[in-house]
């Protein structure tokens, strides 16, 4: 279908659309809504209409849920949007459809969305919508204030004897006088970016972080580490990666980044800071939290809202092993690994096979130490390239990233899952000649519940794959040693006995076990009431969207970031609007 056959077929339906929407019947008295939407449709919204993060399924519920919203929502047509790429024929999950761009707004916001069109079942000249995507992109009044909305005025003016910017900003951060409105708790790229989201929109915040500098997060992990996913997927909000940067960016330049960011964002920032307690006072719909610095004095402060910032990757998991106990030497969590250096010519075990468990493999082995791994279950393994980059094809193609995350947001769960069942695929028979060398060594393989592969495995459990960058092939080559953890009999003061008697030594003992759910952070910081008042966090459960992430949760005043870059990036967004919109009274708290 050529581009003007699309065009036309769109503009068909926005206008059946628009005029179903204002409740103009045709003349056959056949319901106008209904005839717009395949059976099996779909229909998210960010924020636009429903003021949640919600996805609704099938035609009967998407028309029902719409009715019900346009009568509190005043919203006027819908419009292509001339700025984004012209309507034309994409494939999505397995689908091909004519995806098209649009715009409209309501009584309170700019709004965008996508639109996608397959043919009727029956009447293939006639389109209906597969899926559609609803976004709030501003508040009318409190735009975000970049390109032409920057500030101007008090900020340009030429005050001599008055403080510059450096005193002001200061100034600012010290929060001698007054509370944030905003507390976010982690400064790493999920805090960093809805740090810069709320600031943007001019909403007072502040980001408290244990480590001693900006960036430590990623500078005092292993020495080795590197990011698994390519530079142009991994840019923060507003100020994107420089083009001459490696495809995979080091861990320290990445540290070193997140610096300079936060400077150049204007984010108020306080480091060697630890949030240690913090309760809701519901009078004042404000918190009181209590913050430990790094003199070991403490600064309480009264901010409405709290933003957990920490991660999936939280507080380090350490599994109770009874016989550990009694190895002689260190067991650390790989948390607190920083280079195999120090174990050349030593022995080493490593417990696990994710991600991190297979990279302190190999850089053990790479620095001389006789390395063991054990299995504790099946583990996901694919190919950093291609393989593991085939779910992120679409920021390979032609459009800027704000389009690559519009259309990455727009895709409903049960369609992302299907699509990644399809990357899964097209990874084994990528990977068939080391999969197969795998299981020739024992090595116990998944993909995912469901096959959906590694993506939904961060978002269902965090972890459970490894990217191969090399250490594979050492387990299959025989460099590095595999054992299942159900053959050991148990650990003693060497290392661990087999059950068939053998013996392997070691000096070191790596966990690379994972890290705990958010939940237990939570306990600790605002006790097990509000566990209860809030539920499960990450994953799916029976919902559509991730439980209590970007959006109110059953506390109110507690919010939740956490993910990928791409994902904190583009959700960071809606739950900076959510916020302002509490702040200027256009939603409840």
């Amino acid at each position: 279908m050529n581009d003007q056959d699309c065009n036309a077929v769109v503009d068909s339906w926005l206008a059946r659309f628009n005029q179903a929407i204002a409740g103009k019947s045709n003349e056959t008295g056949v319901d106008d809504l209904a005839e717009l939407f395949q059976a099996d449709s779909y229909w998210r919204d960010a924020l636009a209409l429903s003021w949640r993060l919600q996805t609704v399924t099938g035609n009967q519920s998407i028309c029902s849920a719409l009715r019900d919203l346009m009568a509190d929502v005043a919203t006027f047509d819908l419009q292509l949007d001339v700025a984004a790429t012209p309507p034309r024929v994409v494939t999505r999950a397995g689908t091909d459809a004519i995806e098209a761009f649009v715009q409209f707004q309501t009584n309170v916001a700019h709004c965008r969305g996508i639109v996608r069109l397959t043919p009727d079942a029956q009447q293939v000249d006639k389109w209906r919508a597969w899926t559609f995507f609803t976004a709030m992109d501003d508040l009318t009044g409190f735009e975000e204030q970049i390109n032409r909305n920057r500030p101007t005025g008090e900020s340009y003016s030429r005050d001599f004897r008055g403080p510059n910017w450096l005193d002001k900003r200061v100034s600012a951060g010290s929060y001698d006088s007054h509370d944030p409105d905003v507390l976010i708790v982690g400064g790493g790229h999920a805090g960093l970016s809805i740090a810069a989201r709320l600031t943007q929109l001019g909403v007072d915040t502040l980001v408290v972080d244990k480590n001693k500098r900006i960036g430590d997060n990623w500078r005092n992990r292993y020495h080795a580490l590197t990011l698994h996913n390519q530079v142009h997927v991994n840019h923060l909000p507003y100020m994107p990666f420089p083009p001459t940067w490696p495809t995979y960016v080091p861990k320290d330049m990445l540290a070193l980044w997140f610096e300079s960011y936060a400077a150049a964002m204007e984010l108020n920032f306080w480091t060697d800071s630890e949030v240690t307690s913090a309760v809701y006072d519901s009078g004042r719909s404000r918190w009181n939290v209590d913050i430990r610095q790094a003199d070991g004095n403490f600064r309480q402060l009264a901010p409405r809202h709290v933003v957990m910032a920490t991660g999936v990757s939280g507080i380090p998991n350490v599994p109770h092993i009874e016989t550990l106990a009694k190895f002689d030497g260190p067991a650390v969590h790989s948390s607190q690994y920083r280079d195999g250096e120090d174990w050349s010519g030593k022995n080493a075990i490593v417990l696990g096979c994710g991600n991190s468990g297979h990279d302190i493999a190999q850089d053990l082995h790479a620095s001389g130490a006789n390395v063991t791994m054990i299995q504790r279950g099946p583990s996901l393994v694919v190919n950093i390239e291609p393989s593991a980059q085939i779910p992120y094809m679409l920021y390979d193609e032609n459009r800027s990233t704000a389009e690559c995350d519009f259309i990455t947001a727009s895709m409903p769960m049960p369609l992302t899952k299907k699509a990644h069942r399809q990357f899964t695929k097209q990874a084994r028979d990528t990977d068939r000649k080391l999969l197969d060398g795998l299981e020739s060594i024992g090595f116990q393989l998944d993909f995912g519940e469901d096959d959906t592969g590694w993506q939904f495995k961060y978002l269902t459990r965090g972890g459970g794959y490894y990217f191969n960058v090399g250490c594979s092939n050492l387990l299959v080559d025989g460099k590095i040693g595999l054992v299942q953890f159900d053959q050991i009999d148990g650990f003693n003061s060497r290392g661990i006995e087999m059950k068939d008697g053998r013996q392997i030594d070691a000096d070191v003992i790596i966990l690379a076990t994972g890290y705990k759910p958010q939940e237990h952070l939570v306990s600790t910081l605002f006790g097990d009431d509000v566990v209860s008042a809030i539920g499960p966090i990450w994953g799916y459960g029976d919902s559509l969207e991730l439980r209590n992430m970007y959006c109110q949760t059953g506390q109110p005043g507690l919010w939740f970031i956490a993910g990928s870059f791409a994902q904190c990036r583009i959700n960071s967004k809606y739950l900076a609007l959510q916020i302002k919109a509490i702040e200027q009274g256009l939603l409840s708290l």
